[in-house]
């Protein structure tokens, strides 16, 4: 079945074709597939390519490794749906991926994802004495990535902030700082819905 539904996207010969064919193999949970979905993400198809990181993040943990090993630096396209994959997994393999996009990526949706993904990180799959400099960098990253031109990168900073910190089991020392950068971002932000996104990650936080 799966090889049906991979030569039916080999053979697309038209956008729609391709956006169908995509979507009927990233409904198939076959790890045979990665290899193709991936291929997708280069495509210049947009719709192709959200059906594509569908599928991966569907499929989870085994696509993470063709993920890094087919990261493209020199196809810009294909490497920022790969981000939106790696973010959307949360395996921690691709942590520095995800930590340079959100902080470098010139395309706003990119460094959104990156910044999502970086509040989304499954740190129990990470060897255990390497998780507390892990989160120290991430939250390094969304720190910067709350002061971020586009306030959409600002929202998505805001939800990590609290996602990462209730994520920990112990209350780390950088709590404080994140706890006034969030006030910060409540008192001053430019954008409405950026502030409100920090005054319910505040109170999550707060103690009490």
């Amino acid at each position: 079945m799966a090889l049906e539904l991979i030569r039916a996207v080999e053979q697309a010969d038209s956008s729609e074709g391709l956006l169908n064919a995509v979507k009927a193999l990233a409904e198939a949970p076959s790890k045979e597939a990665i290899p193709t979905l991936i291929t997708v993400l280069g495509y210049n198809n947009p719709g192709a390519a959200v059906a594509a990181v569908d599928g991966l993040i569907q499929l989870g943990e085994p696509a993470v490794l063709p993920l890094l090993e087919q990261l493209d630096g020199y196809n810009y396209g294909a490497r920022a749906w790969a981000v939106r994959a790696m973010a959307g997994i949360g395996d921690p393999r691709g942590l520095e991926i995800l930590l340079d996009a959100a902080a470098n990526d010139f395309a706003l949706s990119v460094r959104r994802a990156a910044a999502r993904g970086l509040g989304t990180i499954c740190w129990e799959l990470m060897p255990a004495e390497q998780v507390l400099d892990a989160q120290i960098r991430a939250v390094k990253t969304l720190l910067q990535a709350s002061r971020d031109p586009e306030w959409v990168v600002r929202y998505a900073a805001a939800g990590a902030l609290q996602a990462l910190a209730v994520a920990t089991t112990v209350q780390p020392d950088w709590l404080t700082e994140v706890l006034a950068q969030l006030e910060e971002i409540a008192q001053s932000d430019e954008t409405l819905a950026v502030r409100a996104r920090a005054v319910l990650a505040k109170k999550k936080l707060s103690p009490g």
